[in-house]
């Protein structure tokens, strides 16, 4: 199964301040999203949040979080940036 995966537009607009190798690791794990849904075990430090929440670290000082609901087939990124201001 295929999901969707939706960026938030904040995301969006902050993706142009991160550097570039963070920006490519970003775009692997969009690809990665859609192709094997939310759970990404194979990605550093995934781990569930609670609920229908998820993140993983792209790199040591950077994260990405997203949300998927059960029923659903649309995952959606809601951060990415420092570790430092990640929300949870």
């Amino acid at each position: 199964m295929k999901y969707r995966v939706r960026v938030k537009r904040k995301v969006g607009r902050g993706l142009n301040k991160l550097p570039t190798d963070v920006k490519k690791l970003f775009f692997l794990l969009v690809a990665d999203l859609q192709a094997a849904g939310p759970i990404q075990k194979s990605w550093r430090n995934f781990s569930p949040r609670g609920g229908d929440r998820y993140h993983c670290h792209l790199n040591y000082r950077y994260v990405a979080c997203w949300t998927c609901r059960k029923s659903e087939i649309v995952i959606e990124v809601y951060y990415v940036g420092s570790r430092e201001k990640a929300p949870y």
